[in-house]
């Protein structure tokens, strides 16, 4: 059975920075895509970042140059760093991993980012 847990969120002041960590426990292709995505109440849940086994990335345009996503493919985990933290990026954060064959998704249970201004 798949599991993703994450862990590292938290309350922040604007400006800060946080770190977000997702492990995923249980047998994986090795062909998969592992990622971030955010929803706040009200919005659908949005992509933040994404990264494959080979280390390409995709960033959503208003985190492209405050966040970094990072995988590490021997432990299974994916990391989001987080910098100059703007309230907007108030959220609960969400750790994804996407199979390409056979075609399936996996979601972690959350876990809340609190930017105070």
């Amino acid at each position: 059975q798949v599991q993703l847990v994450e862990s590292g969120g938290g309350l922040v002041q604007a400006g800060g920075s946080l770190k977000l960590s997702c492990r995923v426990s249980g047998s994986i292709p090795r062909l998969n895509r592992m990622g971030w995505y955010r929803q706040v109440p009200g919005k659908e849940r949005e992509l933040v970042a994404t990264i494959s086994t080979g280390g390409d990335t995709i960033y959503e345009d208003s985190v492209k140059d405050r966040f970094t996503i990072s995988r590490d493919n021997t432990q299974s985990t994916v990391d989001l760093q987080m910098k100059n933290l703007k309230t907007e990026d108030t959220a609960v954060y969400f750790c994804n991993v996407f199979i390409y064959k056979p075609q399936q998704t996996y979601w972690g249970q959350g876990t809340q980012v609190t930017v105070s201004s």
